[in-house]
């Protein structure tokens, strides 16, 4: 386990790969920790130089008191890659995670040369709805709200096998205090200008089941960038890297190699 101190939180993170291989910086979505790689990372090529994290709020990093704003989001990722002297990297984001690649990538050109937005949009819902689930949470915890966003995180079919009950209980057991201060920064985040002026190869991955971000808006975000390109996976939901690793990975895999990163 590895903390760095970044804008005056302790950051979790790690690195995988040797020091010299092509960096790749993966961002996790809204209610999980950097664990939701796992399956993905040993289906990558060999010799990358992968940085996971647990963002501000989730997972072993620090939560402090909320609200947060994207922007401090964004650049607590931009620090913790100048902490590990990582430029020029490809950024994985999904979700609130893809929000982070899409901030990252506007305001540090020498940090992110591609962008997977993965599951997400330039925009997601709207500031009533996440003024609703923040009065849920406030109220009852996570716990109040966790069945729906089970629902759109994962297909039936995952929704039936045992794995899927460690994925409950992993979105159950990160810091209130973190979650209500990410579901702030999503409320208030809105993209779509600053990313249709991004000029970087840009892949969007979108899940045929996903019901937090259809795949009409991962569509709509990522052909705000012109030469952009997006895959869409069948039969999985929001989170198609836990339900699909292999599929995901090789799809990662494709567009690392036609950026000639590796």
């Amino acid at each position: 386990m590895q903390i760095a101190e970044v804008n005056g939180t302790r950051l979790h993170y790690r690195i995988d790969g040797p020091a010299d291989g092509a960096p790749v910086v993966f961002s996790n979505s809204l209610g999980t920790d950097l664990r939701l790689w796992d399956a993905v990372l040993p289906h990558l090529p060999a010799g990358l130089r992968i940085l996971r994290y647990d963002k501000r709020g989730h997972g072993l990093s620090e939560a402090p008191k909320g609200p947060y704003s994207m922007g401090m989001l964004v650049s607590d990722v931009e620090a913790l890659m100048d902490h590990a002297g990582m430029t020029d990297a490809v950024f994985v984001g999904l979700s609130i995670g893809g929000m982070i690649a899409q901030g990252l990538a506007t305001k540090r050109h020498d940090l992110v040369r591609a962008a997977v937005l993965s599951n997400t949009g330039a925009k997601i819902g709207t500031r009533e709805m996440w003024a609703d689930r923040i009065a849920a949470v406030e109220a009852g915890g996570i716990a109040a709200l966790a069945d729906q966003v089970l629902e759109r995180w994962f297909s039936a079919r995952f929704r039936a096998t045992p794995e899927f009950h460690a994925w409950r209980n992993m979105l159950l057991r990160q810091p209130r205090e973190g979650y209500l201060g990410c579901c702030h920064a999503i409320a208030g985040a809105d993209f779509f200008t600053p990313t249709a002026a991004l000029r970087l190869p840009v892949l969007g991955i979108a899940g045929s089941e996903d019901g937090s971000t259809p795949p009409d808006l991962v569509r709509e975000t990522a052909e705000l960038v012109p030469g952009s390109q997006v895959r869409l996976m069948r039969g999985v939901g929001h989170l198609p890297c836990v339900e699909a690793p292999e599929d995901y990975a090789s799809i990662l895999t494709g567009f690392l190699k036609a950026q000639g990163h590796g």
